[in-house]
């Protein structure tokens, strides 16, 4: 009887270690991601980072740089891949760094970000502002001046994001540089800056996407509105609506079809992303308090995500 039950323990642990070993095809390798430097895709990087180290997976640290950086470093191997990519807005860095010929937008896991420029609703309602082309006068310019200088301070774009370029473009496009004054260094800085001048009653102008939680603080259609470029007619709000890729070097997911595969399934929904966002305007700002927000996430949503890495751990 001794001898049949050691029997059955054997065959049992020998039929649990494949097993085991197909769950997590990740053990022993370590993956390098990189974002940008904006804090607002720590949440997705952080889901990625989940799925991951439930197939085995070492996880370093995760690297920022500005934007054109971060698709070189995919593209060199430097970084085995990023949650950070925005198409069509980045299109320019993944074409410039390489291409499909080094690296592979796997998917478009966070679908239907948009851009655009706001105004505070009461200026726009009293003079009847709708489209950027309007500050070309120098009495509609001067409504935004913050600086004094008469023209129009916008709170804009960091350089390096990708989104400077287009509005560097509508600048010239619509012949604004004498009335209109692109303010960029530190987005987040010059936006509270901007809200404070909003809370004093004074009016203002700026760019800004989401998922971002500045469209929980100057709410459209409350606090603010949407205004577009010149057009004939329908409104443009002048920037294609993004979505937002894994892209990975293709020597990393050659070489881990796990890993490939989970990218592949990894699907968030953008409201689960702004209420990331919030949670970081309100303070929660630590890698910590990100991990934190993506875990909490993942419970909300257990039984997808443990799909995901099912499926995932089979690919291998």
């Amino acid at each position: 009887m001794r001898q049949l039950s050691n029997l059955i323990l054997a065959v049992a642990l020998t039929t649990a270690i494949p097993a085991t070993a197909q769950d997590m095809p990740g053990k022993g390798v370590s993956v390098s991601p990189i974002k940008g430097s904006p804090a607002n895709a720590w949440f997705q990087h952080m889901v990625v980072q989940l799925g991951l180290e439930a197939l085995g997976y070492d996880v370093e640290e995760t690297l920022e740089a500005d934007f054109p950086a971060v698709h070189l470093a995919v593209a060199s191997g430097d970084a085995d891949y990023t949650f950070n990519h925005w198409k069509p807005l980045h299109n320019n860095f993944f074409d410039k760094s390489g291409g499909e010929g080094v690296m592979t937008r796997v998917k478009a896991s966070i679908t239907g970000a948009g851009q655009g420029y706001f105004i505070d609703r009461k200026t726009a309602e009293e003079h009847g502002i709708k489209d950027i082309g309007q500050l070309k006068d120098a009495a509609v310019s001067g409504i935004f001046d913050s600086d004094g200088d008469g023209r129009a301070n916008l709170s804009g774009c960091n350089p390096g994001w990708g989104c400077e370029l287009a509005i560097e473009q509508h600048l010239d496009d619509y012949d604004l540089r004498d009335t209109v004054q692109h303010d960029q260094g530190s987005y987040f800085a010059i936006m509270a800056d901007t809200i404070t001048r909003y809370n004093e009653g004074g009016s203002i102008l700026y760019y800004t996407w989401t998922p971002n939680w500045i469209s929980d603080v100057l709410v459209p259609g409350d606090d603010v509105v949407q205004i577009g470029v010149p057009s004939n007619g329908d409104f443009d709000a002048g920037f294609a609506v993004n979505d937002v890729y894994i892209v990975a070097n293709n020597d990393f997911l050659e070489d881990n079809p796990a890993a490939a595969k989970f990218f592949e399934l990894v699907e968030i929904p953008i409201s689960a992303v702004n209420a990331a966002q919030v949670k970081l305007r309100d303070g929660e700002n630590t890698l910590e308090d990100f991990r934190r927000h993506a875990e909490d996430w993942v419970k909300a949503n257990q039984a997808e995500f443990d799909g995901w890495v099912a499926e995932a751990a089979k690919a291998n």
